[in-house]
């Protein structure tokens, strides 16, 4: 009985030892050969990782499940081909219904128009203040109205003013005084006369004491109460700051005026948007009440600072407007025609994936093959952005289905760092992935301690004792 049963033992364990090696020796060669084996992958070889079903971006060396018990995708070596990390390879019929579609790199010189809304201002080199010179009291309003059209020299208002009063009899001494010396055999007398009258006839100019009325006190010899002031320019009257009765002072502000020959356009420009315009640009302005008119300008000044709440800079344009059509508050779609120009290698917009701090494109450099690139972008111009560094000209990069070659690329980059993280930058790569995986599995252990590896001996230690 007891050589029976030592027959039997011997035969398991030699069972077991050949079991042992056959197996060891199929997984040796399909990890080293990729032909033969029991794995997932073409031809039973094993995967380079696998991923998470819902997560590209988390992998593991192990096969596994996620958390909502779904098994992890195996990611096999064949799968990319030759070529830099992340390169993806498809079926072109594949390529075709996915909807990739390529577009090249051009070189070329772009301009740009750029379009904003702009606001109607007055010109401020063209608006008037009108304040006296003296005190005194208001006897008339001619113009008493806001909005009301004034040519140069029109009438205003009439005040009466004790200083005024006082400077006309100055001026009538000085007049009679050199009417009796003006014939004097003495110079000195006469010259002392002459300076008398013209600084007397000065003081009343400076007081704004319109001519017709000094040439009035000339002839008659009479002083007069109220004195006038006129408009010194042309223009429409903004603002209207006194009444009759109303007592004045040098600080009192009694007319604005706006010359609306010429008025300016304030436009918002983006701070992409800065680099293309410059001073001497031409502008059009179209108005929605006035579809039949279109307006040409010029920028005349750009704004040294940004708008903190609207992050966006102002661009002042001169339009002409002897015609009255442009009122001030208007609203107006702007349209500036950029004279700078810029050369270089340009592909559409959509190209380009942002990622963080990077961006990058994907280039066929052959037909169902795909190759990332890191790339540094320049200026956009009417839907194209220029690389500056990373692709040439003439080299086809995806325009259409980037984002699912992406997903797709992410996972291919993410194996071949973990298979054969080839630079610190890769393994460090390959070291947060991992802790985004540990991160999806809260209740996995990150180490096994020496004491969850003993294994209860009671079952053995009873088999024992039967």
């Amino acid at each position: 009985m007891n050589r029976h049963m030592l027959f039997i033992t011997a035969a398991l364990a030699l069972g077991l030892v050949g079991g042992y090696f056959m197996s060891g020796g199929r997984q040796t060669e399909g990890k080293a050969g990729h032909v033969s084996g029991d794995g997932p992958c073409a031809g039973g070889t094993q995967p380079l990782t696998w991923r998470n079903p819902m997560n590209p971006s988390i992998t593991s060396p192990v096969p596994m499940k996620d958390s909502m018990g779904m098994d992890y995708v195996p990611v096999c070596a064949g799968d990319s081909g030759s070529g830099p990390a992340g390169t993806v390879k498809i079926d072109p019929t594949v390529t075709q219904n996915m909807g990739v579609r390529v577009t090249p790199a051009v070189q070329r010189t772009v301009t740009r128009e750029i379009t904003t809304v702009g606001r109607i201002a007055y010109d401020e080199t063209k608006l008037t203040t009108l304040h006296p010179k003296v005190d005194g009291w208001v006897d008339k309003l001619f113009v008493d109205k806001t909005g009301e059209s004034v040519k140069e020299d029109t009438m205003l208002l009439s005040f009466y003013s004790p200083q005024l009063v006082a400077t006309q009899e100055e001026y009538l001494l000085a007049l009679s005084n050199w009417e009796l010396l003006r014939d004097s055999p003495y110079a000195d007398i006469r010259d002392g006369a002459r300076r008398l009258l013209e600084s007397s006839l000065d003081r009343l100019r400076f007081f704004d004491v319109a001519e017709h009325q000094i040439r009035a006190l000339q002839k008659t010899h009479k002083v007069r109460k109220s004195m006038h002031i006129h408009a010194p320019a042309a223009g429409v009257v903004t603002h209207i700051g006194v009444r009759e009765g109303a007592h004045v002072t040098p600080a009192s502000e009694l007319y604005q005026i706006a010359d609306l020959s010429r008025v300016w356009v304030l436009g918002d420009l983006y701070e992409y948007e800065i680099p293309w315009v410059r001073v001497g640009d031409m502008a059009k302005l179209r108005i929605a009440s006035l579809p039949e008119s279109d307006f040409t300008g010029r920028i005349t000044y750009i704004y040294p600072y940004l708008d903190p709440k609207t992050r966006t800079n102002k661009v002042r344009i001169e339009f002409d407007n002897h015609d009255g059509l442009l009122k001030p508050d208007m609203f107006g779609d702007v349209t500036i025609i950029a004279s700078h120009s810029r050369s270089g290698v340009f592909v559409p917009r959509e190209s380009v994936l942002v990622t963080g701090k990077k961006a990058h494109v994907f280039v066929q450099t052959e037909p169902g093959r795909f190759e990332p690139r890191t790339v540094k972008t320049g200026a956009s111009s009417d839907g194209l952005l220029e690389i500056i560094d990373g692709v040439k000209d003439g080299e086809l990069v995806v325009s259409s289905g980037q984002f699912l070659i992406d997903s797709e690329s992410s996972i291919r980059e993410a194996a071949a760092k973990m298979v054969a993280p080839e630079s610190p930058a890769a393994k460090q790569d390959m070291e947060m992935d991992m802790q985004d995986m540990q991160m999806d599995m809260p209740n996995r252990p990150k180490k096994m301690d020496r004491k969850d590896m003993d294994m209860p001996m009671d079952g053995m230690q009873t088999e024992e004792a039967r």
